[in-house]
């Protein structure tokens, strides 16, 4: 399949392609081949003062907090037209700079960012005009309650579904009236870059979404995060991050949503119907390489069926299509980078060394892959929950499997972990189902399914996986100040 040339990424602050400052620039690496596919402008802390000044500027001068809801939410529709209209361009450049399945870029991810704008604009219109009112007859008072915009909104989003993950951002900070200065990546800059050409065209006057690149801390990143300018920060990554961010925000008291790692349990029941299971639990470790903060990482199975799980597993995972991305069979691609490849082989040699028992995978491929980041869906059976691997997120596509004996010892496994942001159960049982999933101490769970997420619902994590929650009117009181008006009469 061939190539694309070489692409120069800019910034886009205040409705115009920049250079940095200072001329800066870093090279994005696709995970393919470890050839460099851009040169990308490396922002710095003037660089964010300039686009947060553009997104001050817009807000507190500009049309676009000042319009109905319904006039924001059309320009939404429009820039989900324009992003499937360049469908093919943005999910080309998608898979060459993350890895991803070209299957995977040109219908999960074009499909969620564009239903998030739509989404949002369609919520958006609905909730800012149904306000809490409250009369007094006896004080002769009447108080309404409105929604305004928070402000400037810095939004950070990460490499592993970065089209997605900005639009989960951009979607309803935009559709309530926010003005964004957004960063995605270092890993994975280009697409945000696509978008920002869509901008004027859907009409987004100027100054009301900016895009700087650059890395975190002591970059571009850290800079969002520091300027007194920023009123909120939406950030999804890993929990290092997340902490530097929470300490960094607190001088100014930011508003701040945190969606940070997990190390999801995956619950197999006895009674579980395991054509469906065992393929729906494959993709939940193996789909975008294992690098999903909600990957099942974990897999409990009861011990009745626990031999014919990890036999099944362990055949799945070897007969996965792995290879170039752009190949539209393939249905796993390399990891982000060569840091996470030697990450993911040390934990395998954890696992090893620690007493599980390797039944697939388990190596980096060579031959013709030699030159890029591909690992070999790996399975370990016979683990144990104190593991070094099954304790730390290894983001990645490994999957530790651990028997249990009753419903009570699976629930005391699954919770014992310092994350809590996704999970699934599988059983024919309802009322077990029910029973479990409302005692897993985790964000969201899946009862005989994984991934799916219907925008109305709370997304976010327990314990180390995060603060805050999104989606629907969760994503609302983020992105929304209420201001209560009383009159007296």
């Amino acid at each position: 399949m061939p190539d694309v040339e070489k692409k120069s990424v800019q910034h886009f602050i205040d409705g115009e392609f920049v250079d940095s400052a200072d001329g800066a620039t870093f090279e994005s690496i696709s995970p393919i081949d470890n050839e460099v596919v851009a040169d990308v402008a490396l922002g710095s802390a003037e660089d964010v003062d300039r686009a947060v000044r553009a997104a001050r500027r817009a807000f507190e001068e500009g049309p676009w907090p000042r319009m109905s809801a319904a006039e924001r939410g059309a320009i939404l529709y429009k820039l989900a037209d324009l992003l499937e209209a360049n469908r093919g361009e943005v999910a080309n450049w998608e898979t060459r700079d993350t890895g991803k399945p070209i299957m995977a870029s040109s219908t999960r991810d074009i499909h969620g960012t564009t239903e998030r704008f739509r989404f949002f604009a369609d919520y958006a219109k609905q909730s800012l005009d149904h306000g809490d009112h409250f009369d007094s007859l006896e004080t002769n008072q009447s108080t309404i309650v409105v929604k305004e915009p928070v402000g400037v909104v810095g939004a950070i989003a990460p490499w592993n579904l970065p089209l997605p993950m900005m639009g989960w951002k951009l979607g309803p900070a935009l559709a309530f009236g926010n003005t964004v200065v957004a960063k995605p990546s270092e890993d994975s800059p280009i697409t945000t870059s696509l978008l920002a050409e869509m901008f004027a065209e859907a009409g987004l006057p100027d100054g009301v979404v900016n895009v700087v690149n650059g890395f975190g801390p002591g970059s571009a990143g850290g800079a969002i995060v520091d300027h007194p300018g920023v009123d909120a920060i939406t950030f999804t990554g890993s929990g290092v991050a997340g902490r530097a961010i929470m300490a960094a925000a607190a001088p100014t008291l930011k508003k701040v949503a945190l969606e940070l790692g997990g190390k999801s349990a995956n619950i197999f029941f006895a009674d579980a119907d395991l054509s469906k299971a065992v393929p729906g639990s494959g993709m939940a470790i193996f789909g975008n390489s294992g690098q999903m903060c909600i990957a099942c990482s974990r897999m409990f199975v009861q011990r009745p069926i626990y031999d014919q799980v990890v036999e099944m597993t362990a055949a799945m995972a070897e007969k996965l299509p792995i290879g170039d991305p752009r190949d539209p069979a393939t249905m796993m691609g390399p990891v982000i980078n060569t840091e996470a490849v030697e990450r993911i082989q040390r934990y395998i040699e954890f696992s090893t060394e620690d007493g599980a028992r390797l039944v697939a995978g388990g190596y980096k491929l060579d031959g013709e892959f030699a030159a890029g980041n591909f690992i070999k869906p790996t399975v370990f059976a016979d683990a144990t929950n104190d593991m070094r691997s099954c304790r730390d997120e290894i983001f990645g596509p490994v999957q530790h499997i651990i028997p249990f004996d009753t419903e009570t010892e699976a629930l005391k496994l699954a919770n014992d972990c310092d994350y809590g942001l996704g999970g699934a159960v599988w059983t024919t049982d309802l009322g077990k189902a029910n029973r479990v999933s409302r005692s897993m101490r985790t964000g969201f769970v899946w009862v005989n399914g994984y991934a799916r997420h219907d925008d109305r619902a709370p997304f976010g994590g327990y314990k180390q996986s995060g603060i805050g929650r999104e989606g629907g009117k969760y994503s609302e009181e983020f992105f929304t100040e209420q201001k209560g008006i009383e009159f007296t009469y």
